[in-house]
């Protein structure tokens, strides 16, 4: 019995401990997605599991929707989820969407998830009508769709027919012209040929990049009263509030700049805009309904402006360590030019800079075979002229024996000479002792005597005159010129003179290895820079040729289908876009015209209207 007892309390304690959860259901553009949620859980709880399983980043772009009495609303980070009005059945439905916009889709979405996200939303809110979409741009931005979902066109596969099944137009646009199903996919075909190429996140991006300039794009309207009671419609943004004509969602009749607005806040029925001018006066407008207040949240256009600016926050706070990766990877590549090293630099957020940083690394190896080259010919330069030197010192050696030898022969033919002389005053006395002995004999004049003589002097004649080698040193001896007798000094002289013109011959201006580099550097330098610059001038060219092809297609499909068109079935924002295109009017310079006025015209305006 006490078992029985201890385990039914063991069982209800386990009970109570065990978190009471309920059930989710999660509806995102593309997919469902059923979680099991504690019922302390906050909004934000549920709303981070959410992105975690999207693997999404850039969250700051999303909100939980919810359906109440036909009204939307957004669930809050801070309140609990079942907190909310919400319906109690399970599982509890929310609507996984894009609450705030981006200005500029190509600058401001990197995650390719987070453009998927929008190309969806985007692309439902234009065939809903939630967006107005010009006829000739509907079937731009179709093509762009048929091109993210089927890939490249293929004759063979994509025969007439293929998108009979595809919601590709408004039927606000299907319905104005007297076309058939075929003729609209023959011109969207004829478009999506064109579209070669492009991957599913281009195709996107470019349907994203024409949506984004549409006039009602990223708009949310409340329906307000000013002071007089005067009903309008109030505009929110990425760009700030505008002031609308109920009966004219495209052009506002004033514009109110975020940098312009310091605070909004919300009482009741009661909004009061505080402008950043303290010099003016704030100005209130109320909503029509209390229920649409109430579900607009306190400070619900605050927390539009505050969401706004801290994805701008966060924007700038990637561009600026985008720019600091930039600034690290040319210190990188600088420092592996000068020290001979080759690295990675750049990975993942910095992809825009990986193509330059491997040029850079190419350049760098370039430099570096460049200062083995020069280093390799230094090198040769020295021993070359080390083995000049070597052989200078030779000839000088040479030049030296030469000399010793020379002077040696001259001392042997002075000698000679000498013993020559003392020959000759020898027979000059044996010949003058013989006058005297023959004038004496008898025999003075014997034949034997004469031929003995004579013989004895052309002997002596031919010793003088015959003699090769006695010949040569006489006339080294005797005939020697000035400049020849001192041979040693004079090659002495010519060797330094020859030194002179070899040592003149060699390079003796060799730049350093560390001018090499910094010249190599900044030559890299500049190069790249021009380079760069020609890379951007050309995607400008290019893109303004694309920008001016398009619209002439534009324009050719507007006059082609013009004649199509049923006039009496064009609606009051077809008829406003008409009036607008033919003055010349669109978004951005709308804008821009209404706020050249000051701030305070603009609020005395509002309060008038």
């Amino acid at each position: 019995m006490a078992g029985a007892i201890a385990s039914r309390m063991s069982f209800s304690s386990l009970k109570r401990k065990q978190p009471k959860t309920f059930t989710v259901r999660i509806a995102t553009m593309d997919a469902e997605m059923e979680f099991s949620c504690e019922v302390k859980w906050k909004g934000k709880d549920l709303f981070d599991l959410v992105c975690r399983t999207l693997g999404l980043r850039e969250t700051w772009f999303f909100g939980l929707q919810y359906i109440i009495k036909d009204t939307v609303a957004w669930l809050k980070m801070d309140k609990k989820v079942l907190d909310h009005d919400v319906p109690t059945e399970e599982p509890v439905t929310f609507h996984f969407l894009a609450k705030f916009y981006p200005e500029n889709a190509e600058e401001e979405l990197v995650q390719e998830i987070t453009q998927h996200l929008f190309f969806l939303q985007v692309k439902k809110q234009i065939l809903d009508e939630k967006i107005y979409c010009p006829p000739e741009a509907s079937v731009l931005l179709a093509s762009y769709a048929v091109q993210a979902k089927y890939g490249d066109y293929d004759p063979n596969v994509h025969k007439r027919g293929f998108l009979a099944q595809e919601e590709l137009l408004p039927k606000r646009v299907i319905n104005l012209y007297q076309m058939t199903p075929e003729m609209w996919e023959e011109r969207i075909t004829a478009w999506y040929a064109e579209h070669r190429g492009r991957a599913r996140d281009e195709a996107e991006m470019e349907y994203l990049k024409i949506a984004q300039d549409l006039e009602m794009y990223g708009v949310n309207y409340f329906a307000i009263r000013n002071k007089k009671g005067t009903e309008l419609l109030l505009g929110v943004d990425a760009l700030g509030l505008h002031i609308y004509d109920p009966d004219n969602r495209l052009t506002p009749k004033i514009s109110f700049p975020w940098n312009e607005i310091r605070n909004i806040s919300y009482s009741d029925k009661e909004f009061t805009i505080k402008p950043l001018d303290k010099k003016i006066d704030v100005f209130k407008f109320n909503s029509s309904k209390l229920r649409v207040n109430k579900l607009m949240e306190r400070q619900r256009l605050a927390r539009e402006k505050q969401m706004r600016e801290e994805a701008e926050r966060k924007r700038d706070e990637l561009e600026r360590r985008l720019m600091q990766l930039k600034e690290e990877a040319t210190m990188a590549n600088e420092a592996l030019m000068r020290s001979e090293e080759t690295a990675d630099l750049l990975a993942e957020k910095a992809q825009i800079t990986e193509e330059e940083a491997k040029l850079l690394a190419q350049k760098a190896a370039e430099a570096e075979q460049e200062m083995q080259r020069i280093k390799a010919t230094a090198i040769r330069t020295e021993e070359e002229k080390r083995l000049m030197e070597q052989k200078v010192l030779e000839a000088e050696m040479l030049a030296l024996k030469m000399a010793e030898e020379s002077e040696r022969r001259a001392k042997e033919a002075d000698q000679l000479k000498q013993d020559l002389q003392e020959a000759r005053e020898s027979e000059r006395r044996a010949k003058q002792k013989l006058l005297e002995i023959t004038s004496k004999s008898s025999y003075t004049r014997s034949p034997k005597g004469t031929i003995e003589w004579k013989s004895k002097l052309e002997m002596e004649q031919g010793v003088l005159q015959a003699d090769p080698v006695l010949g040569v040193l006489t006339i080294s001896c005797v005939k020697r010129s000035p400049a020849e007798e001192q041979p040693h000094n004079l090659f002495s002289r010519k060797s330094e003179q020859s030194m002179n013109s070899s040592t003149t011959a060699l390079p003796t201006d060799l730049p350093s290895f560390n001018l090499i580099s910094e010249s190599l550097s900044f030559d890299f330098k500049d190069t790249d820079m021009k380079r760069l610059s020609m890379e951007i001038e050309k995607e400008k060219v290019e893109y303004m040729e694309k920008s001016k092809h398009l619209q002439e297609q534009l324009n050719e499909l507007k006059t082609e289908i013009e004649a199509l068109k049923l006039k009496e079935r064009e609606t009051a924002l077809d008829i406003l876009h008409n009036e607008n295109a033919s003055r010349g009017n669109s978004k951005h310079n709308t804008i821009k015209k209404l706020t050249l006025q000051s701030t305070k015209s603009r609020v005395a305006f509002f309060e008038e209207l």
